[in-house]
């Protein structure tokens, strides 16, 4: 008896002990705790979403891909899924699970290892809100005590909602409503009961039981949850004997790209880092509206695509190693597949495309009748398929309407940019032929010399100083003056070789005669034109100071000359480009505004700023007109427009090809070469090689777009001329021509009737004249 009496006391004092070290171990544990508070108001790791002007998702950048939901708005069966494979007794517990926990103390004192167990949901949300995964007899004590207090102050909806917004289910996908989007490209509402279930059966180990890299494990794990609901009465006979006999139907979607625009994605995700740091910009859940037009931006990457391919198909196909590699190792490059050359003759090849569908390839159809070996540095002819291409080699084909051809990734590259010439947003934007196979954006990056696309400076600049559109220049040899040894040993000429005299400004830009540019860039100074392109946005080290300024010899990005162009159109206002119209935040809240500087006459505030005068940009408008009508991009009349207006660029050994054109409400540059700046080859101008891209994308912008006159400012006078020599022409001449003067230069001289030598009116135009085509 005094035994059991010792044994008692003994007990006793050990429990109090116990008791004792327990409470302590206990407040020293809750003073660590977090604040339970802060679940009240938690925000999601969100990815930053990035949208076109209306609406389509352009790209998404985040580790995490999460779609927050309501509890409200979750599917029953669902919730009840996740209870029956993870908590039975969700609703009935005070936060932990007794049982659970003492089958998890056995196993430890059975094993000596400590496993995950005996967590219910509210002790998951514990632990993956507040604490972190680091398995230690701590940590499950703080799970445990913040899970009894999180049950007292959440409802059991509020902990649910909690739990399903937060857990990883693989795939990248953290909630369930991002994996319903990434296993089944459906939303929650829209799943089935045993698609529900695949989902439910994730938490406990997302990779093992993925149904996309383990669909064995996958299927049991997802008839065992069925078995849970059935077992608690979540489901009927019936209902898990459907849901068991249905077969995965899960794939690997990632998140909808609904607009390729990746070069625009890229220059927003940079622009977000600088103005909320990386951490936010990745995990805020930021979404991004950008000034694109979806359709225009479809329009202008189809359009470059085809005109690099075309421009492909105009020399040889080169002989490549990448036609040895395998089918499974290569893939889609901007609008080229790969497929695998299964049969060749001499008529036509089959391929297999990595989907398994066999297409035919006629050798009629080749766009290619040479063929180029880099390593002889040779061209030879081809005569059939089997010249180029053997069995069992992996080609390249693209698709045009429902026919099948041979293609080639472009050995020149491209880029297309479209603005809205009265606020500067950006429209469109294609920095290159593929973006995931070269990340350059040539249309922001590139610095290329715009060759005469940078003479409308030099003819703003003359039409400033005097010089009239009816003013004749004579187009004969340079002689350099410079005692630089560069500049003297410089011989400029115009691209067609010829000389042809005396000729008006009209005609010459029209025409695009370099050294009428070079007369008027000595003639006005160079310091004149420098100004004047630092007034269209330029910077001083873009301009080189010497007389191949006026061929374009500086260098400049599309989106510059985009820029410089849009103040032709939108009647003499410097614009800046922009691509970013609004930020809001994963709530909805507005962020950021765009408040473009616009170009506009009768706005009071936001108004651009004006650079050249209402007369000087009309006779400019009209010039560049000209150039489509009867100039070097007369092929743009296909479009059957009055209203269309450019100039095309070509640089030396056609390293460069450009068209820089506009209509009333768009700015297009196109732009074509090589990133090594090597020739894109003999003939490659401005007007084949980059002028049809902007066609088909014009084609397009412009479809229900009615024309739009010129409509003539005060100041500008329309006055009928004698085109041999730039000034008035009687009314009865038949050769007279109009044109547009500013009053200022309206010419007060006739020309003489041909053939009457004595004639009053041409001895006062042989006279001496100040005027600025005096000086040629």
């Amino acid at each position: 008896m005094r035994i059991i009496k010792w044994l008692f006391s003994i007990l006793f004092t050990f429990s109090i002990l116990g008791l004792i070290i327990g409470f302590f171990v206990y407040q020293q544990l809750k003073s660590e705790l977090p604040d339970i508070n802060v679940l009240r108001d938690i925000q999601y790791n969100q990815p930053l979403n990035i949208y076109s002007q209306d609406g389509l998702l352009i790209e998404q950048f985040g580790e995490k891909i999460r779609i927050p939901i309501s509890i409200s708005d979750t599917p029953e069966q669902l919730t009840n899924a996740f209870i029956a494979a993870e908590d039975g007794n969700f609703f009935s517990h005070i936060g932990i699970d007794f049982k659970g926990l003492a089958r998890a103390v056995i196993q430890l004192a059975l094993t000596g290892k400590k496993k995950q167990g005996g967590s219910t949901i509210t002790m998951q949300v514990a632990r993956n809100f507040l604490l972190n995964n680091k398995k230690t007899y701590t940590r499950k004590l703080k799970e445990i005590i913040l899970s009894i207090q999180i049950e007292q102050e959440f409802s059991k909806n509020e902990i649910l909602e909690l739990y399903l917004n937060k857990i990883y289910l693989g795939q990248r996908a953290y909630g369930i409503a991002a994996a319903a989007e990434i296993y089944y490209d459906r939303p929650l509402s829209e799943l089935s009961l045993a698609e529900l279930s695949m989902i439910a059966g994730l938490p406990k180990a997302p990779s093992s039981y993925n149904p996309i890299s383990n669909p064995k494990r996958a299927l049991i794990r997802r008839n065992y949850v069925l078995q849970r609901m059935l077992d608690l009465d979540y489901i009927n006979q019936q209902d898990y004997a459907s849901a068991t006999a249905s077969p995965i139907t899960a794939g690997s979607y990632t998140t909808q790209r609904e607009l390729y625009a990746p070069y625009i994605a890229e220059m927003v995700r940079n622009d977000i880092i600088k103005l909320y740091g990386k951490n936010a910009a990745y995990t805020a859940g930021l979404h991004v509206y950008t000034t694109l037009n979806s359709d225009l931006q479809n329009a202008a990457v189809t359009a470059l695509r085809a005109n690099l391919h075309q421009y492909d198909e105009r020399h040889s196909y080169r002989i490549n190693p990448q036609q040895k590699r395998s089918l499974k190792s290569s893939h889609n490059t901007g609008a080229t597949v790969p497929a695998l050359v299964t049969q060749i003759n001499n008529q036509q090849l089959t391929a297999e495309l990595k989907d398994g569908t066999e297409i035919k390839l006629l050798w009629k159809n080749c766009p290619w009748s040479t063929k180029y070996d880099p390593d002889s540095r040779k061209t030879a002819h081809i005569n059939s398929y089997q010249d180029i291409i053997e069995l069992r080699d992996t080609i390249r084909v693209r698709q045009i309407q429902n026919t099948w051809r041979l293609a080639q990734i472009p050995d020149a590259e491209g880029a297309f940019v479209a603005l809205d010439p009265k606020t500067g947003a950006i429209l469109a934007l294609s920095g290159g032929y593929a973006f995931f196979n070269n990340k350059y954006n040539r249309a922001t990056q590139a610095k290329r010399q715009p060759g005469s696309g940078f003479k409308p400076i030099i003819y703003t600049s003359a039409l400033e100083s005097g010089y009239t559109a009816a003013s004749m220049i004579n187009d004969a040899p340079i002689v350099s003056t410079s005692n630089s040894a560069e500049e003297s040993a410089w011989r400029p000429e115009n691209y067609s070789h010829k000389f042809y005299g005396p000729t008006s400004i009209r005609t010459a830009l029209r025409k695009s005669r370099n050294l009428i540019a070079i007369r008027l860039t000595r003639a006005l100074g160079i310091t004149t034109i420098t100004d004047t392109a630092i007034r269209f946005g330029f910077q001083q080290q873009q301009l080189p100071a010497k007389l191949s300024l006026a061929l374009g010899s500086g260098y400049a990005s599309p989106l510059q000359m985009a820029r410089m162009y849009a103040v032709f159109d939108n009647g003499g206002y410097l614009i800046n480009p922009y691509y970013i119209e609004r930020i809001e935040s994963s709530t909805g809240e507005l962020l950021f505004q765009a408040e473009p500087l616009s170009a506009c006459a009768q706005c009071a505030n936001n108004t651009a700023p004006r650079i050249i005068s209402p007369q000087i940009n009309f006779l400019m408008n009209s010039l560049l007109r000209d150039v489509v009508q009867r100039g070097t991009a007369v092929k743009a009349k296909s479009l059957q427009r009055i209203d269309l207006a450019g100039k095309t660029g070509t640089t030396n050994d056609q390293k460069d090809a450009w068209f820089n054109g506009f209509t009333p409400d768009i700015v297009g540059i196109a732009w074509v070469g090589k990133d090594n700046s090597k020739s894109l080859g003999r003939w490659e101008t401005g007007g084949k090689a980059a002028l049809p891209m902007w066609i088909d994308f014009m084609r397009y912008a412009l479809k229900d777009k009615a024309e739009q006159q010129l409509i003539m400012p005060e100041g500008i006078s329309k006055v009928l001329i004698d085109p041999e020599t730039g000034v008035l022409a009687r009314e009865d001449s038949p050769m007279g021509i109009w044109e547009y003067f500013t009053e200022e230069t309206v010419p007060t001289q006739y020309a003489p009737y041909l053939g009457l030598e004595d004639d009053p009116a041409r001895e006062q135009n042989t006279s001496d004249e100040a005027t600025p085509e005096s000086l040629f």
